[in-house]
């Protein structure tokens, strides 16, 4: 196959083929006499399963797994899939918790508030059933951030910011981490209402659901390209005529696309 079939199946540039050989992503490709590069079924389904593995990993622990596939074809491979999986997992349970957390605190009113329902930090603590220092640790962490004019005037809670502070305590309550609240809160408080909250999870909810998919797809697809790259690990222990022959029929093609002829 030339770099421009390649292109074709996959839904690539022929300049990304390139580049997707040069970082390694697909084998080494042959040359013909005139200095053409050859594909043949290893380099479609490395281009195949990066595709979709960046879909569901993002580009570059796709393009880790596509090296190791190339050079490891088994354990390191299937390691790298395992905490590929593992990692949505955790998602799907965060979100899980999420979704619980949302639940609990759906009473909230967090419609029609005045700006004079505002609270310290003391009266906040004590309404919902934290200490001062923990409320303060989530401003250090930019989850829950008062208005402040200097760092010597006392903490005072807006009802936005009393909603958020409710929102983060039922999600640490129920399991959420820092680190992923960091990154849920943000959309969290760009919703005004209960409605847009629920879709906002609801959103996560489906990306997790599309990343999954295309991690099946690029399993499915890497599959075909460890078989192949074992198959031609095996064919280098045959005679070297018998070895010629079967490189040659798996690795090359002329530029027509139709079949060598018999060595």
């Amino acid at each position: 196959m030339r770099t421009v079939d390649i292109a074709r199946q996959t839904g690539y540039s022929v300049q990304q083929v390139r580049n997707l050989e040069r970082d390694g992503v697909l084998p080494h490709a042959g040359r013909t006499p005139t200095g053409y590069r050859i594909y043949a079924e290893p380099h479609l389904h490395s281009a195949l399963a990066y595709r979709a593995l960046a879909a569901g990993t993002g580009p570059v622990e796709a393009k880790r797994i596509l090296r190791a596939a190339h050079a490891h074809p088994t354990s390191d491979v299937l390691a790298l899939l395992d905490a590929a999986h593992a990692r949505l997992d955790t998602e799907r349970q965060e979100l899980k918790l999420a979704k619980e957390a949302a639940e609990a605190i759906a009473e909230e009113p967090i419609d029609g508030v005045r700006p004079s329902d505002s609270m310290s930090i003391s009266e906040l603590a004590t309404a919902i059933g934290v200490r001062p220092s923990t409320l303060r640790h989530w401003d250090a962490e930019g989850l829950v951030v008062p208005h402040r004019n200097s760092v010597r005037e006392p903490r005072r809670y807006s009802p936005d910011q009393i909603r958020d502070a409710r929102i983060v305590h039922q999600l640490r309550m129920a399991g959420y981490r820092i680190a992923p609240l960091k990154a849920l809160m943000p959309q969290l408080q760009r919703a005004s209402r209960w409605e847009e909250v629920t879709t906002t999870l609801a959103a996560r909810d489906a990306s997790i659901n599309t990343r999954s998919r295309a991690l099946l797809e690029g399993a499915a697809a890497l599959s075909a390209v460890t078989s192949l790259t074992l198959s031609v690990s095996r064919e280098a222990a045959l005679p070297p005529r018998a070895l010629t022959t079967t490189f040659w029929r798996l690795c090359t093609c002329d530029l027509t696309g139709s079949k060598p002829a018999r060595q």
